[in-house]
């Protein structure tokens, strides 16, 4: 490659290229113009868009990392926010009489908000609290789980043992089911007149899809070890042995169901063949049949019954930072899982 020259009049002396601007654009450079195969000083230029195509990489990737290390400081910082907020309004005075609240809400489930973990460690506060007179169960929910319903079931027992403070049930809409099976536990039982109580019994529900798929001309093919591992199985037909089994089990959650409701309300329950079966009624009703005792809302109680008006509420509930990290936990896992997806078909 021939360099530039010049003639100075005392013959052709060279002349030095200039030095580019390392900040300057590859796109505007006039030497980056000028890279044409051929051309004087071509090689050189084609380095130099090289260079400056690395360096706006480096900055983008740069860019990035600086924006993805200030989230996760952003995200720490309100998680340590959060967590400085609950133990400071866990050592905030409550001294002062009031009435403290505990709400199952939905279903009754393990992982849902009015699972047994929440519930237990919003009524232990509750109980412990010095302050509290009472802890009242606002309950509205259709049922769920008798596995976790008969764990707050116990916990109740003990909790009003252990600190000798009374427990009130007060049902908004419906105390159903497992709901019921937890209030029964409650000293006392507070519906409104048009309330749904009751419904003491055990269900399992299902599909079958075998006729149909005779039908369609799908055949199953089900492989197990062991002839009962299959039991349940909506696509495949249920034998009588099945069943009876099914029904057993069915029939002793029920009699633990029925021995709750039985231990809590005592002499006041007045049961017949319809009390276990199934059926529910109105608050009004509930309370003719010895299912609750009185008609009353949380501020009746409170004002009434425990003699404190003022109402804390313990009910354990997600804040925004714990939120914040379930989606940004679940949008690095989406990721990651997209990212080991695009890399395997290279590892195979």
């Amino acid at each position: 490659m021939n360099d530039p020259q010049e003639n100075t009049g005392n013959g052709f002396e060279k002349k030095p290229l200039p030095t580019p601007d390392p900040w300057a654009q590859p796109a505007t450079s006039s030497v980056a113009k000028e890279a044409v195969p051929g051309a004087p000083g071509w090689e050189r230029a084609v380095l130099e868009k090289l260079a400056f195509a690395a360096l706006a990489e480096q900055r983008a990737a740069r860019r990035w990392r600086n924006f993805f290390r200030l989230a996760w400081l952003l995200l720490i910082a309100a998680l340590a926010w959060s967590l400085a907020s609950n133990e400071m309004a866990g050592t905030t005075s409550k001294s002062a009489p009031h009435t403290a609240v505990v709400e199952i809400k939905g279903e009754i489930a393990s992982g849902a908000d009015a699972s047994a973990d929440n519930v237990l460690a919003a009524m232990r506060s509750a109980f412990e609290d010095a302050g509290s007179q009472a802890v009242v169960l606002l309950i509205n929910s259709p049922g769920g789980s008798p596995v976790q319903a008969g764990i707050i079931n116990d916990e109740i027992v003990r909790l009003k043992q252990k600190h000798g403070k009374p427990l009130y049930a007060v049902v908004e809409e419906t105390c159903a089911s497992a709901a019921y099976y937890i209030a029964a536990a409650a000293d006392e039982i507070y519906v409104d007149k048009a309330s749904i109580v009751g419904s003491i019994g055990v269900l399992m529900d299902g599909f079958g899809f075998t006729g149909t798929m005779e039908k369609l001309g799908i055949e199953r093919r089900l492989l197990t070890a062991g002839e009962n591992k299959g039991f349940l199985d909506p696509f495949s037909p249920q034998s009588d042995q099945q069943r009876a089994l099914a029904q057993v089990m069915l029939d002793q959650i029920h009699a633990q169901f029925i021995a709750a409701v039985k231990a809590g309300r005592g002499e006041r329950l007045k049961s017949d063949e319809q009390t276990f079966s199934g059926l529910f009624w109105t608050g009004q009703q509930a309370i003719e049949r010895g299912l609750a005792d009185h008609l009353g809302s949380l501020d009746y109680v409170a004002r009434e019954v425990v003699k404190a008006e003022d109402i804390i509420d313990y009910t354990r509930r997600e804040n925004v930072a714990e939120r914040l990290a379930k989606r940004f936990g679940a949008a690095v896992g989406a990721g990651a899982v997209q990212a080991a997806r695009s890399v395997a078909p290279a590892l195979r």
